[in-house]
């Protein structure tokens, strides 16, 4: 989740979301050590494609081996040395062997879909049954290893993905403390933006975000509570989807919010996010929620790509995202234009002021939800901690390695709330549910398709002395709450920092905005890779 937000709410929230395995950076490494040369980068898969990458292997010109070989080398000299963005928090030992299956198959003219052999890396609340630690970035979580995998991952290999390891976040997914920093883990350290070093890439998925950012993997996957995925696919130049909660199952998943949470694609470009999107879809009888997505849910989004998509479209753009930064709104008008010309016919709303009245009620759900979650998680896990009691109490015990620049005063808020039928609960959930309702009738009152403005502020400085702090904007809260669809694309930059504009509307509303943002996407051609400078002046 993404803190900063709740500093715009008035809520003190703060939120974003192996001994086997090969952890690969020492989280005591200073984030001041920035003395390094802007990165002259000329990385053989550079900003390429999902269907490039198969077109590629399908001709013979290369191999999924090869392909994983070389993003394993990209991790280790831009992530592990070089820049050392701390994106990738451990690598999969059995990557290579699974990129050989899949190449075998593909000689014996097996193909499974456009996921086949393409390397993608996960985030680190995500089970996975092979080896490979899940912790939430959590020094507490140390030797946590799944005996099975999460749903969505027997889906992505289902799909013939190479699955390269997992990305750190912002630990428990920024559920620990107020005065939290962005992308710091206790297990990972500091993941940086690999746009402008010393700038945070936003959590909590902070390491998807860098990742497919500086192309570490072909795509990744991210979290999301309220502003995890969107979030930091704005401050990294991607193209971000939050699905509709159901749309993908969350079972396996260390959780937060049963209301709110969900995991989705953080990729370089609509189309692969889109590809990505549909392959992962599907009710599973562990997570009751997905059985809504019946009758609603499709296996390819791609069939929704149209450059055409915003012709009549009505799209409401939110009032105040037209005042602030001046460089800011300035691409917010450009973008405007742009849509007008395609054929959008623009509507300015007012949303976000009845949606912040309801942050406080938010907060309270997420608290008690995520004290019923993580204890349900924990009590199955295979890990020492057994309930977010024993969490506390390590933290306090080892303080200096789990808590050595913030607290964990969120955990401790949220130990302290009753159970789901907490009057209290129920009180707050309502409230917050009644986003659906403010979201519905004014799509309703102005026949809108979309609903847009920017996704976030810019990156703001790594500071882990004082936490984040509000660079201004913010879009992620009303579809958060309302647990509806939610797609960041690139807008443009401001003095070399990328930032998103969103588009969302209501539940499984996912063909529409797909179709929304590619035409958008198509027409803009914003997105462009990361530069690696130490600072603004460098």
């Amino acid at each position: 989740m993404n803190r900063r937000l709740f500093l715009r709410t008035g809520s003190v929230a703060s939120l974003g979301l192996t001994t086997s395995g090969l952890t690969l950076f020492d989280k005591s490494a200073p984030v001041t050590d920035l003395k390094v040369n802007k990165l002259q980068d000329n990385f053989e898969l550079d900003e390429i494609t999902i269907d490039e990458l198969q077109q590629k292997m399908q001709t013979g010109q290369t191999t999924s081996v090869a392909i994983t070989n070389l993003y394993l080398k990209r991790i280790a000299s831009i992530d592990k040395a070089g820049p050392k963005l701390n994106a990738v928090i451990e690598i999969n030992k059995d990557a290579i062997n699974i990129a050989a299956s899949l190449d075998k198959e593909r000689k014996a003219g097996k193909i499974r879909g456009p996921l086949h052999g393409i390397p993608v890396l996960i985030k680190d609340n995500i089970n996975t049954g092979d080896g490979m630690m899940t912790t939430a970035g959590a020094f507490a979580m140390q030797g946590n290893v799944a005996s099975a995998d999460a749903f969505i991952i027997e889906r992505l290999r289902e799909a013939g993905a190479v699955l390269l390891g997992k990305t750190n976040l912002s630990e428990w997914a920024n559920f620990r403390s107020s005065k939290s920093t962005s992308g710091w883990s206790s297990r990972g350290g500091q993941t940086k933006c690999p746009y402008i070093i010393d700038r945070n890439p936003s959590g909590s998925s902070a390491g998807s975000g860098a990742a497919a950012a500086a192309n570490l993997c072909a795509i990744a996957i991210g979290t999301e509570t309220d502003g995890s995925i969107v979030s930091p696919s704005s401050i990294n130049g991607l193209v971000g989807i939050k699905p509709t909660v159901g749309l993908w199952s969350r079972s396996g998943i260390i959780p937060i919010s049963a209301t709110q949470d969900t995991a989705g694609p953080m990729g370089r470009t609509v189309k692969d996010a889109a590809i990505l999107l549909g392959a992962l879809t599907g009710i599973d009888n562990k997570d009751a929620i997905t059985a809504q997505s019946e009758g609603k849910l499709k296996k390819d989004y791609t069939k929704f790509l149209d450059a055409d998509s915003l012709k009549g479209k009505r799209i409401g753009i939110e009032k105040m995202h037209l005042k602030g930064n001046e460089s800011v709104t300035s691409l917010l008008k450009q973008a405007i234009e742009l849509m007008t010309k395609l054929g959008a016919i623009i509507v300015e709303i007012d949303l976000l002021k009845g949606i912040y009245e309801l942050g406080e009620a938010e907060f309270t759900v997420l608290q008690y939800e995520f004290k019923d979650g993580v204890n349900k998680y924990l009590a199955a896990s295979n890990g020492k901690m057994k309930s977010l009691q024993d969490v506390i109490a390590f933290n306090k015990q080892n303080e200096s390695k789990s808590m050595p620049y913030f607290k964990q005063e969120t955990l401790i808020s949220s130990e302290a709330k009753g159970n789901l039928e907490t009057k209290e609960y129920t009180d707050a959930l309502a409230k917050s549910l009644g986003s659906r309702t403010i979201i519905t009738n004014l799509m309703k009152e102005h026949q809108l398709d979309a609903i847009s403005g920017v996704t976030n502020g810019l990156a703001c400085c790594i500071d882990l002395i004082n936490g984040d702090y509000d660079t201004g904007f913010s879009f992620s809260t009303p579809a958060a709450m309302a647990g509806f669809p939610h797609i960041t694309v690139p807008m443009g930059f401001v003095h070399e920092l990328p930032i998103g504009i969103s588009f969302f509307g209501e539940a499984y509303s996912e063909p529409t905005l797909v179709g929304i943002t590619y035409a958008y996407e198509q027409a803009s051609k914003k997105r462009k890779k990361p530069g690696f400078k130490v600072d603004l002046l460098g």
